[in-house]
């Protein structure tokens, strides 16, 4: 662990957002003592309630005996908010009573989510995190992880939160949030196109041509984040020297970024939140993904057609609800 403080005391946790990411945190937490309540809906919130919180994977497989709520009864002594960025201001406001000044982790793609938590509840006990776990949660009550990576922590609380979860995974504090939030959202490019095409990342990554475009995406957030002045934090192997690399490299030196990332993935087929969150019929953050990407560039006067193309294709799929030949993306680069 990268935490080396004592174990703090045990605390009354409150997760709003038991999917991939929050409901791993909630187990392992759950797990190491604490009192856990996660909030939830339909068949998940049920399956919770009957059968507990299934952990597989990477870190071991539990079943916690987790409290679960529509929405919080009461305030707890701290709360995660894992909900996807585009339900922040829906869950915020379902449990704004209970969260009044309670130091709150938002742990979310896209940028800024902590700036937005901070101002929707009127104070600034908010931290950030960038989870880099790789995880599935397709089935109800359950959630399988694939890499049981680092989970980055920056922010005004990031001190008790890193605390907190070190405990249970890794843990990796950073100084310069918004630096690390650029970076992660490169990272996140790799989560589109296997939306699109339905398949795993590691499979799109191994396809020549569905690379190049996800490369021309990753080099459209590098290009655009630079000339907004984002110091690009150093995160799975990717530095700032690399990420310049990216931004203006030939495409063979390039595409090296995403043939990293699919091999920290390992071998079991992970599919990206964009897809899980299609496969399950909610809606994707991709307009807090390659969507950030886009109005990054209009207000830095740039364009970013790759990762507009992307968004559309990716609505069109949860449009339809089916799922894109290929080819269709691999004539955009």
């Amino acid at each position: 662990m990268a935490i080396d403080e004592a174990p703090t005391a045990r605390q009354r946790v409150a997760v709003i957002g038991a999917g991939a990411i929050g409901g791993t945190m909630a187990a392992l937490l759950e797990a190491a003592g604490h009192d856990v309540t996660v909030t939830a809906r339909g068949a998940n919130l049920e399956a919770m309630r009957e059968h507990g919180l299934r952990l597989r994977g990477g870190f071991g497989a539990r079943t916690a005996a987790v409290t679960a709520l529509e929405r919080l009864a009461e305030a707890p002594d701290v709360a995660i908010l894992a909900v996807k960025a585009t339900g922040t201001a829906e869950a915020l406001e379902a449990n704004r009573e209970q969260l009044a000044d309670v130091p709150l982790l938002v742990a979310q793609n896209g940028l800024y989510g902590e700036r937005t938590a901070g101002r929707l509840l009127g104070h600034e006990r908010v931290a950030g995190a960038l989870s880099l776990i790789a995880a599935n949660s397709l089935e109800p009550g359950a959630v399988t992880v694939t890499a049981a990576n680092p989970t980055i922590v920056g922010g005004p609380e990031g001190e008790r939160f890193a605390a907190l979860l070190g405990e249970v995974m890794p843990i990796e504090r950073t100084a310069d949030l918004e630096g690390s939030q650029w970076t992660k959202l490169l990272i996140n490019m790799v989560n589109a196109i296997p939306a699109i095409v339905g398949h795993s990342v590691q499979d799109v990554i191994g396809d020549p041509g569905l690379r190049r475009v996800m490369v021309a995406s990753m080099r459209e957030c590098a290009r655009v984040g630079l000339a907004s002045g984002v110091r690009f934090q150093p995160m799975q192997g990717l530095s700032p020297l690399l990420v310049r690399l990216l931004a203006w490299a030939p495409h063979r030196v390039a595409q090296q970024v995403p043939l990293r990332i699919r091999a920290r993935l390992g071998a079991v087929p992970n599919l990206g939140s964009t897809q899980q969150s299609i496969r399950r019929g909610q809606p994707t953050e991709v307009d807090m993904i390659n969507g950030a990407v886009v109005e990054a560039a209009a207000r830095a006067g740039r364009q970013a057609p790759v990762n507009a193309a992307l968004v559309e294709l990716v609505h069109e799929v949860e449009r339809s609800g089916r799922f894109l030949p290929a080819s269709v993306v691999r004539q955009l680069a």
